[in-house]
């Protein structure tokens, strides 16, 4: 089966992008670090060649980093429905096997995104949690909007949850090794290093 990936990205705009680390490094270095890890997990995702790869922009596709990325990478965009993130995830999947994933884990390489897609062949839902309590990615062979509904997102409770509603609906479940994504300022000194490369 045809595997979608649907990556989910604000813009790169001072006060809207990255505001957890606002307080910081300013909501200027914010925006930036945001258009720099949108880049590059685009990139990461067409490097894993596990499917078509949609860039599904906040507030809308018009922004000057999106149309770059479009133009350059040759990428699908469009633009992010309203709701909560659970709403704006189930919009993005296509109604086959998708991999959805967000732009904060610098973490991720092209071969966890493949090895996500393999395991698609053979469960309905494919997770790497992140270190936090959430996240970093997941993929579903089909939607499955009861996953993704009610869910306290943000919190620390996301991915238990998420294991709560997987037994409940009996789905096969394949999870990964966690990840860390970059949401505090903490976080932001464990990427120096991914940092150094993407300036």
């Amino acid at each position: 089966m045809t595997t979608s990936i649907a990556i989910l990205a604000k813009a790169p705009v001072p006060g809207y992008a990255k505001t957890r680390l606002i307080p910081s490094i300013g909501a200027h270095a914010a925006a930036r670090l945001q258009d720099a890890f949108t880049e590059r997990t685009v990139k990461t995702a067409l490097a894993s060649q596990a499917g078509a790869v949609t860039l599904w922009c906040a507030p809308n596709p018009g922004h000057p980093s999106f149309v770059e990325l479009g133009r350059n990478l040759s990428i699908v965009l469009k633009r992010q429905p309203g709701g909560d993130l659970g709403e704006r995830m189930l919009a993005a999947m296509a109604g086959g096997p998708t991999v959805i994933l967000g732009t904060d884990c610098p973490a991720l390489t092209p071969q966890h995104i493949a090895a996500t897609a393999e395991a698609l062949q053979h469960a309905d839902v494919v997770i790497t949690p992140a270190d936090d309590g959430g996240y970093v990615l997941i993929g579903t062979r089909k939607p499955q909007p009861q996953l993704f509904a009610g869910i306290a997102w943000g919190g620390s409770s996301v991915m238990d949850e998420t294991r709560a509603r997987m037994a409940r609906l009996a789905l096969h479940c394949i999870e990964f090794e966690p990840l860390w994504d970059v949401d505090t300022e903490a976080d932001l000194a464990r990427a120096e290093s991914e940092l150094a490369a993407i300036f």
